[in-house]
């Protein structure tokens, strides 16, 4: 219909330049003749023959030969060029008629008259009606052209009259079609008419050509077959439009020039309203105005027959990115159709159903981009048949095509998926049976049978065992043949292999319990004497006391009050946002955009999370990828995403759906984060492998591969960037946590928000330190076991030490050493720290090992002299000191309250030890109730010392964990002490020194030998070969046996048996003697101090404390 409808335009147009054509000949005169006045201007300026535009009585169009003396010297040619323009001017009607020839010859000789008459009868090309001659006036020409005229007349061969004057001339002729000079009233400019003619003539060329080019362009346009791809008709299309363009261009300069020729012919009538137009004016009107009606027709006739040309190619174009699309997506679904025949959806297990089910989501997830595509493809097809497009019989079928696979594909999905969930079904419902018989067979291994030997007890087995059989419907498989009907589509061997095997486990619990039943039915008939056999109870744990069901039983109770939380506003929702002010109304629209922020991003998050494991982790494992992957990336999957994977889970499993329980209610998502704190921890494990990931990718960054995987994710950015998510994630938390308080304060979960953002924070400090920490080198130990890193920070450091040169000690005061600290709850390490060259995390600087404190031998001080910024860190009495300068006042003042507070607590620690052992320990002797048995701390100063600690009261105080190696059986004693010494500065505190803990050389005055020795206080035994001793007694050491025990006699009562080392050390002495420790043979020795175990300065505890 749409061809036909062109075809047709077509045929318009070139009738319409037929007309045009026909028009145009007729202005310019034919083939034949001059075509212009253009042409011929010089000899229409001589005006010996002039067309003024008047008309005789009937109709017959007037030519004027003025006066022209030169009229016998024109050439022929000339001559017949002008009268042949002359004659062509008028209207082939007027012509017709005849003209008639006005010849003013009044100044002239009968001899030129006569001439002029000859010349004219032989040469004018048209019809003559009359021609008038005023002949000459003066008396002599005047008589004899009226005598000679009689003779002559036959010889003229047309109608010649002979006027004496314009009076007679009037007769034939009106004064109104005469000119001035002619006595008539018409006004004649010769100039004005060569010009209007000349315009008039252009113009009808312009047309012309104009309809000309129409005209070809339209046959081209008709003539146009259709490319046949979509690059070749958009060209097509780009060329069409352009020559369009000009030609519209063209047609408007047409008409704009005739509009303009139109105002020039219409000027005499605006000038002069009364202006009458000559015939020809009238007829060169008449014809411009046709002319310019023919354009507009013509114009409007090519701007339809464009229109449909160009509609045609935009549904060509249309129709040729259609059947590139329909190629692409017909490839994508063949594809997701065989991908999804080979996947198989048998499962042997219900966390194999779910991992299959998992995989057959993540396949449906992809074939739905594929089907949405499709679909939409399709439903694009059926916008282009509802507007009519010229191909709908090719376009149909392909809409039906991609419809019928779509929906193949669905089907199919829905099939497996189907099958997916029957098949979890049916392992949950085994796995129900088995766990009710476990639970069955605990039952009836946990009945006491000495409770079963009363008729009372026998008869509450039997309603419990009763009570448990009556929930046997709820969990028990109730007929073979039903269930193996039931899901016959998913029962493969295995799977029926399992049915049999739990139907025979039911039958097995359930003869049992049938057999216990008739026994305690027997024993509750029976009236006798209950007996007590003794009967062990079986070693069997209730599943409900596991950890993993407590594990779910705490979960759950978790979820109900999160539930309850969650569900107590919405039901008092209204009333309470009813009551709210503007201002809560404008906190909580804040809030709730917040709340937006968060759970769009988060899912954004996980989208990309799985774009990357999907689109670069999976198809390093992809076979047909392989050849693209360096060797530097082999294997290296781990090393490249780190824990990505582990991160995705939890973030699409479990935080993303329990943020969206909380959407509603946005000031109570803290609790989430509280939640699953620990859970968000594993963010540290990423951080810690992202600089080396880091220093892979920018090994293989221009490799194919990753090139490879990002054209086919349509990605942007390079997977680097994706790599940075999880910082990026972890850290955008806080700012949003911090926006959430912000518009929360004094709502429900306030506190819980508070919490959460400190927590984060706590998490964004860990994650930074540990990228610290895992960068230290040189430490021959496992730094795990210093406890938390509490902080981390470069410092100037000084060293002094008493023993030594005092020039090195002054030296070393004015050359600081730059280190880098890292304090732990059981030691401070210094590290030195080194730049590495490289870019990104390889410029990550690293840390040198060069020594560490123990936390639990170290003081402070808190203020150095001669800067603010300084503080002491020393141990052993001040024989080592550190001078720290920090480069902030501020960052000095935190070290020390972090290190005042690690030492409160060991303090702290050692006071509540003290109180326990004391409530745990045997009757001790009056003077050890008070006081101590220790090693002195300080065996420089111990003697020093010794008067100040006996003269304050005494405080029991532990060490740190690390530097304790007693039997756990030690009882009533301590054996390090934690000791404050102001000897030197009066706001120095420290931890004890450990005497175990001391150097290898001191150590012998700590050691046993076998020997004699006095007991000094009580201990009784732990254990059935321990040996009591009470204070007096006198013991031989025999020998030293495993794990730190001594084989002692007691002379006194003639006992013998085992006591720990470490017990010995505060129980005995040597003749009764509390300075000293000898074994028989004198071999070793040592200092006993009964001092108290702490020595406090004037400055207390309580004011110290952080």
């Amino acid at each position: 219909m749409a061809l036909n409808r062109v075809s047709q335009l077509c045929h318009d147009i070139t009738r319409l330049w037929l007309q045009l054509k026909m028009m145009t000949d007729d202005i310019m005169h034919g083939e034949d003749g001059p075509r212009c006045a253009a042409e011929i201007g010089s000899e229409l300026q001589k005006q010996f023959a002039i067309l003024p535009g008047g008309r005789g009585m009937n109709g017959s169009p007037v030519m004027v030969f003025p006066e022209f003396p030169e009229f016998s010297e024109l050439e022929e040619e000339e001559f017949q060029s002008v009268l042949g323009y002359l004659t062509s001017v008028p209207s082939v009607a007027a012509s017709g008629v005849g003209f008639i020839l006005v010849i003013d010859r009044r100044l002239d000789r009968w001899a030129a008259v006569r001439a002029t008459l000859l010349r004219i009868a032989g040469s004018f090309p048209g019809n003559l009606h009359l021609v008038l001659v005023l002949r000459p006036t003066t008396l002599f020409q005047r008589t004899l052209s009226d005598f000679l005229f009689k003779f002559n007349r036959d010889e003229f061969k047309m109608k010649v009259v002979m006027l004496s004057s314009v009076t007679e001339l009037h007769a034939y002729i009106d004064p109104g079609q005469l000119t001035t000079e002619l006595g008539g009233t018409q006004e004649y400019c010769h100039e004005s008419w060569i010009s209007h003619r000349t315009a008039i003539e252009a113009f009808a060329l312009m047309v012309k050509t104009t309809a000309q080019t129409l005209q070809a362009f339209g046959t081209e346009l008709a003539e146009t077959e259709l490319p046949n791809d979509a690059e070749a008709t958009t060209n097509l299309l780009h060329t069409h439009t352009l020559k369009k363009d000009t030609m519209k261009e063209d047609l408007q300069v047409a008409l704009s020039q005739g509009g303009r020729l139109l105002d020039c012919i219409n000027e005499p009538l605006q000038t002069d309203p009364e202006y009458s137009m000559t015939h020809d004016e009238l007829e060169n009107l008449a014809t411009v105005q046709r002319l310019l009606g023919q354009l507009d027709e013509t114009e409007t006739a090519f701007d339809d027959f464009w229109e449909r040309h160009r509609t045609k190619l935009e549904q060509c174009l249309q129709l040729r990115h259609f059947e590139q699309h329909f190629r692409e997506v017909r490839a994508q679904l063949d594809v997701t159709s065989e991908r999804l025949s080979g996947f198989s959806e048998i499962s042997v297990s219900p966390a194999h159903a779910e991992h299959v089910l998992r995989e057959l989501g993540g396949h449906e997830d992809k074939a739905c981009d594929v089907l949405d595509r499709a679909l939409s493809l399709s439903s694009e097809g059926d916008r282009l048949i509802e507007n009519s497009h010229y191909a709908e019989d090719s376009i149909r079928p392909k809409c039906s095509e991609l419809r019928g696979v779509c929906e193949e594909i669905s089907a199919t999905l829905r099939s497996k998926k189907n099958l997916l969930l029957r098949a979890m079904e049916m392992h949950h419902a085994l796995e129900k049976a088995s766990q009710w018989c476990e639970e069955g067979i605990f039952l009836l291994a946990s009945q006491p049978v000495d409770r079963c030997q009363s008729q009372d007890g026998a008869e509450a087995a039997l309603q419990e065992l009763e009570r448990y059989l009556d929930t046997a419907p709820l969990h028990t498989l109730a007929d073979r043949s039903a269930i193996c009907c039931q899901y016959e589509s998913v029962l493969t061997t295995q799977l029926r292999d399992q049915v049999e095997r739990v139907f025979q486990k039911q039958g097995s619990v359930q003869e049992m319990f049938e057999k216990r039943r008739i026994s305690l039915k027997k024993l509750a008939a029976k009236q006798t004497r209950p007996v007590q056999p003794v009967a062990p109870r079986p070693e069997v744990k209730s599943p409900h006391s596991s950890p993993n069901q407590q594990r779910k039983e705490r979960r759950y109770s978790a979820d109900n009050a999160i539930c309850k939380k969650v569900e107590s506003p919405l039901h008092n929702g209204s009333t309470r946002h009813a009551s709210l002010s503007e201002e809560e109304e404008n906190l909580a629209v804040l809030r709730r955009h917040v709340m937006n922020e968060l759970l769009e991003t988060e899912r954004a998050y996980v989208e990309e999370l799985l774009c990357v494991l999907e689109g670069y982790a999976a198809e390093m494992d992809n076979p047909a990828m392989a050849p693209l992957i360096p060797s530097t990336l082999l294997s290296k999957k781990d090393v490249l995403f780190g824990n990505m994977s582990e991160i995705y889970q939890f973030h699409k499993r479990t935080f993303l759906k329990e943020l969206e329980a909380y959407t509603d209610y946005p000031e109570l998502v803290g609790r989430c984060f509280l939640e699953r704190m620990k859970d968000l921890q594993i963010y540290e494990a990423y951080c810690q492998n992202k600089p080396r990931s880091e220093s892979l990718w920018r090994q293989c960054s221009d490799c194919a591969f990753f090139q490879e995987c990002q054209k086919k994710l349509e990605h942007k950015l390079g997977l680097d960037s994706y790599l940075l998510k999880p910082v990026q994630r972890i850290t955008k938390y806080q700012l949003l946590l911090k926006e959430l308080l912000k518009y929360s304060k004094g709502r429900d979960g306030c506190d819980d928000l508070q919490e959460a953002l400190s927590s984060i924070l706590g998490i964004l400090k860990a994650v930074n330190d540990s990228m610290h920490l895992i960068a230290i080198t040189g430490y021959e130990g496992n730094l795990s076991e210093l406890g938390r890193l509490l902080m981390q920070g470069s410092f100037s450091v000084w060293t002094e030490h008493k023993k030594g040169h005092a020039k090195v000690k002054d030296l070393a005061r004015f050359k600081p050493m730059q280190r880098h600290l890292f304090l732990h709850e059981k030691a401070l390490l210094f590290c030195k720290r080194r730049e590495e060259n490289g870019e990104g995390y390889e410029k990550a600087p690293s840390y040198s090992f060069k020594h560490s404190l123990s936390m639990s031998a170290v003081g402070i001080t808190e203020n150095a002299k001669g800067d603010n910024k300084k503080f002491e860190i020393w141990c052993n009495s001040r024989d080592e000191v550190f001078i720290v300068q920090a480069p902030t006042q501020e960052i000095k003042t935190a070290w020390v309250n972090e290190i005042r507070k690690v030492l409160t607590q060991q303090l702290k620690a050692c006071r509540d030890a003290r109180q326990q052992k004391n409530l745990d320990s045997v009757s001790l002797s009056p003077t050890s109730s008070s006081t101590s048995i220790s090693l002195s701390p300080f065996r420089s100063n111990g003697q020093k010392n010794q008067k100040k600690q006996d003269e304050k009261k005494a405080e029991l105080s532990p060490t740190s964990d690390a530097n304790s190696s007693s039997s756990p059986k030690h009882k009533g004693w301590s054996k390090t002490s934690l000791s404050v010494d102001a000897s030197e500065e009066n706001d120095g505190y420290s931890s004890g020194e450990d005497p175990m803990n001391s150097d290898p050389e001191d150590d012998g005055g700590k050691k046993l030998a076998p020997g004699k020795y006095t007991v000094v206080a009580d201990c009784e035994k732990a254990g059935p070969q321990e040996l009591s001793v009470k204070s007096g007694d006198v013991v031989q050491l025999i020998r030293e046996g495993e794990d730190g025990q001594w084989f002692v006699r007691n002379l006194r009562s003639s006992k013998e048996g085992w006591v720990a080392a470490a017990n010995l050390l505060s129980l005995i002495s040597e003749s009764k003697s509390s300075q000293s420790l000898s074994s028989s043979d004198g071999s070793v020795s040592g200092n006993l101090s009964t001092s108290s175990s702490c020595s406090e300065t004037y400055t207390s505890y309580s004011d110290i404390k952080p």
